[in-house]
């Protein structure tokens, strides 16, 4: 199970961290990512963090987030930086590549311009 939590309410070029709990085991063994659904838009990826923290981004959040992951606490944040008004959507953690059996309710970020 995952459970994401951390979101808000922020103003643009504001800070917010999303951080993800993770009950098993295996989560600390595959890569996880950050994804993102805003209103009306298809989820998509926003980072990915490999087992042994080899990261990756979207073009769109490359240089204003940092994705890191703790295996001993398997847990997993999503540090945002900069944000901009369309980094509003509902943030969920799940693995990479996503299985359909762990998406959460996910945590709301609404960056107000």
């Amino acid at each position: 199970q995952l459970q994401a939590s951390g979101g808000g309410l922020v103003q643009a070029g504001g800070s917010l961290r999303v951080s993800c709990a993770a009950s098993g085991s295996i989560f600390s063994t595959v890569t996880m990512g950050w994804y993102r659904q805003a209103p009306g838009k298809q989820r998509e990826l926003v980072a990915s963090i490999t087992s042994y923290g080899r990261t990756n981004y979207a073009d769109s959040v490359k240089g204003r987030c940092t994705i890191s992951r703790d295996n001993a606490k398997n847990t997993f944040t999503l540090q945002m930086n900069s944000l901009k008004p369309e980094d509003t959507a509902v943030y969920y953690c799940n693995t990479f590549p996503a299985e359909s059996k762990w998406w959460g309710r996910g945590t709301q970020v609404t960056v107000s311009s």
